[in-house]
């Protein structure tokens, strides 16, 4: 019977892993298989690669055929490395220590190789873990400033002093347009400084004296020196004017007119 060295899949969906086995050419991919000498998983990198080296050796030697995928993994593992030189061993070109020096070189060269592979690997995974970090910090900072400068304008908002200002600007508009002070006329009358009046009839009152005093121009009884004509012996009765002075206390002015009668009389 054909023996095949293939994979046989395993895994979930889009995450798969393989088994290396050992199967009937005629056996479905999932079916029946006569042995499992490895895995296979793709889904790191590099690739993770387990293989029992000496079975996979010895399927190759008794003419199992391997699928091309298996044939790169066993290229890559030195298994056919390690074939051709048994190969010329049993050639006679070199002996079995001298196969295996050189196997153990190519061996040490590969794991090297392997090793600087995984070496850059993590080294680009730091930088990028670093280059997000400073992304992360950056953008926590920015927001950081946001936060800060909105808080400013919260506390600028909410402070007294801006509110107060405000308000006082408020008030010192209302002042100009203070209808209010009309309210304080009605305190003017409530306690009406135009019933202050009194004041003013005082003042009449002082004018009144002036009226008095206007008798004053009643000087005009200095006419009276006409009494010069009073050298008539009725004119002797002109004293009795001399009486006005009552009319002062009373201060009807009209009783100069009798002196005036008293005049006529005289005349």
């Amino acid at each position: 019977m054909a023996t095949k060295l293939r994979l046989q899949r395993r895994g979930r969906k889009h995450y798969p892993f393989y088994q290396i086995i050992v199967a009937d050419s005629r056996a479905p991919r999932d079916g029946k298989y006569i042995e499992r000498i490895g895995s296979y998983n793709p889904n790191t990198h590099p690739a993770t690669i387990t293989l029992d080296f000496d079975r996979a050796l010895y399927w190759l030697q008794t003419g199992a055929q391997p699928t091309d995928t298996v044939r790169s993994i066993l290229s890559k593992e030195g298994v056919y490395l390690k074939k051709h030189l048994l190969g010329g061993v049993a050639k006679g070109a070199f002996d079995e220590a001298e196969a295996e020096r050189r196997f153990n070189e190519w061996k040490a060269q590969k794991l090297q190789a392997a090793r600087t592979i995984k070496s850059e690997d993590e080294a680009k995974r730091r930088a990028e873990d670093k280059l997000r970090l400073e992304a992360e910090k950056e953008i926590h900072k920015a927001k950081a400033e946001e936060l800060a400068k909105k808080k400013a304008e919260e506390r600028a908002q909410n402070a007294p002093e801006p509110v107060v200002e405000e308000t006082a600007a408020a008030e010192e508009t209302p002042k100009v347009e203070e209808a209010p002070k009309a309210e304080e006329k009605p305190k003017a009358e409530e306690t009406p400084k135009v019933e202050e009046t009194p004041k003013v009839e005082e003042k009449k009152v002082e004018d009144a004296p002036k009226t008095e005093e206007a008798p004053q121009t009643e000087e005009a009884p200095k006419v009276e020196e006409a009494p010069k004509v009073e050298e008539k012996p009725k004119a002797e009765e002109a004293p009795k004017v001399e009486e006005a002075p009552k009319a002062e206390e009373t201060p009807k002015v009209e009783e100069a007119p009798k002196a005036d009668t008293a005049e006529g009389k005289a005349e």
